[in-house]
């Protein structure tokens, strides 16, 4: 499907609830059950941690440990090594190279508008980490990097623009992860789950939530899975993609309250020579978009959740995903 240069498809931010800094987040804990589908129930607010992230003990981030405010590459990356846990407050705009290394027990939240250039992240077979209200932009590889068994990463209330590769890719065994909140103005290759066909290892893990967030214009793999059972995909808003989720590789996908809005193929089982998964789709809303692909079951959801009706999942997202 043809489209505009990406780099074009700017939009100005709509207003957007003030966050808390991650260092003074209520964490909720894993609850049993979840709010039947199509329950009204206001979104997860800000503060509050909702799916993967909160099972297997939960995450905090680097709640008890002290705060450090950086304004240089720096200052940030040396911030981001060191051992115990800290928040990390990124202040300005900051340019890094390639990949740079994230430790466990970090928060990284942006105050002021804080934006990161030309690199990312990379949560390399680390645990309890939350990115929060960041933006990202022109990054040379990924933006966003977790993998080789990282577990408990909660990457929220962030904006995306364009970069070399994904946005946000989990992969290599990492589990027990919440994505939420985010605005992906005009990506390509926006969030991939699992790193390969032939990587089989991922199997039994890459357990992800996607919640509430705006993918503007961006192309594809939101997510594109492999292998995870289940990955629960609601209540976001997916406006003029190519296509919105794909199940591949016998992953368990559970895609439900979504908006898809101008979506080539907002849903499929299988993709790009990949065998298929399975996929589930319940109380979904579509506007001038195709099809959703559906085939065979997904394994329950195992904590709490509230679920927007589908058709008011478009302002709420616009009005409250992305970085402030």
């Amino acid at each position: 499907m043809s489209r505009d240069n990406a780099d074009t498809r700017r939009k100005s931010l709509r207003a957007r609830p003030a966050l808390l800094l991650a260092g003074t987040l209520a964490v909720v804990t894993a609850g049993t059950g979840m709010t039947p589908a199509g329950a009204s129930a206001p979104a997860p607010s800000a503060e509050g941690l909702v799916g993967w992230a909160t099972e297997n003990g939960g995450t905090t981030g680097g709640a008890g440990g002290g705060t450090v405010t950086v304004g240089s590459a720096g200052e940030l990356t040396d911030a981001l090594t060191q051992s115990g846990p800290l928040v990390i407050e990124v202040s300005g705009t900051i340019n890094l190279s390639g990949m740079n290394d994230v430790g466990s027990d970090k928060t990284i939240v942006g105050v002021g508008g804080a934006t990161i250039t030309g690199g990312g992240f990379d949560i390399n077979g680390q645990s309890n980490v939350i990115i929060q209200n960041l933006t990202f932009d022109d990054w040379d590889d990924d933006a966003i990097n977790v993998q080789e068994s990282s577990t408990n990463i909660w990457i929220d209330h962030n904006t995306f623009g364009t970069g070399s590769d994904g946005a946000v890719d989990i992969k290599r065994e990492s589990d027990f992860i919440t994505v939420s909140w985010n605005h992906l103005d005009g990506s390509d290759k926006s969030m991939l789950l699992g790193h390969s066909d032939s990587h089989t290892e991922d199997q039994g893990h890459l357990r992800v939530t996607y919640h509430h967030n705006w993918f503007d214009g961006s192309e594809t793999r939101h997510p594109r899975v492999r292998f995870g059972d289940p990955v629960h995909v609601f209540n976001n808003y997916y406006y003029d993609n190519e296509y919105g989720v794909a199940s591949t590789e016998g992953a368990g996908v559970l895609v439900e309250g979504n908006y898809f809005e101008n979506c080539e193929d907002p849903a499929l089982v299988g993709y790009a020579g990949s065998d298929p998964g399975d996929l589930v789709a319940r109380d979904n809303h579509l506007v001038g978009s195709g099809e959703i692909q559906t085939a065979g079951s997904v394994a329950d959801i195992p904590y709490a959740y509230s679920l927007d009706s589908a058709t008011s999942v478009k302002d709420i997202v616009t009005g409250g995903a992305g970085a402030n």
